[in-house]
């Protein structure tokens, strides 16, 4: 899975450069509203990126488990095959092939188990990485509307800005608690 990134370093800069430049006071505060917006999304980036490689590895031990499922199984029919011809052929089949093909059914029930387990992880990583990837587009978009209230100088903006930011937490919780 890619990487979320955040490429609204030069928004963040222009911010920081009216805000200094501002006379107004309130759009230090949207300065502020933006490298707080900054932050969770990176910190949002990192919790997505896990989730995605938890989910990839995840995937990869299932489907592991699943062919090792399928070996025991192969090797459950090729001596389910060797008894029918030695019974086929008038010849006694012995307690250890039984105990062996019973061994084999009963390993296939546990590998399947461990499959299933699996998968299921990794199902619910993918899931929270979804929501955390939603979080961080309401960061970044909460950026790109605080740079649009410094340029238009509407406080109206700013106030959307920290929506967006209380959505992204919102989803944040959501995905970490969920």
């Amino acid at each position: 899975m890619e990487r979320p990134e955040v490429p609204l370093e030069q928004a963040q800069e222009s911010i920081a450069h009216h805000a200094r430049a501002a006379e107004e006071k309130w759009i230090m505060g949207v300065a502020l509203t933006a490298a707080m917006l900054a932050v969770l999304a990176a910190i949002t980036a990192l919790f997505a990126e896990y989730d995605a490689n938890e989910a990839v590895i995840l995937q990869i031990e299932g489907s592991n488990q699943w062919a090792y499922y399928q070996s025991k199984g192969i090797k459950g029919n090729l001596l389910a095959t060797r008894m029918e011809v030695l019974t086929a052929l008038g010849k006694p089949v012995t307690d250890q092939d039984r105990k062996k093909a019973e061994q084999y059914r009963e390993e296939q029930d546990e590998i399947r188990k461990v499959a299933e387990e699996k998968h299921a992880e990794a199902t619910g990583h993918l899931a929270r990485h979804h929501v955390l990837a939603y979080s961080l587009t309401m960061f970044q978009i909460g950026i790109a509307v605080a740079a649009i209230a410094v340029l238009t100088k509407r406080k109206s903006f700013w106030l959307a800005s920290m929506g967006l930011g209380i959505a992204g937490v919102t989803e944040i919780l959501w995905g970490l608690l969920g």
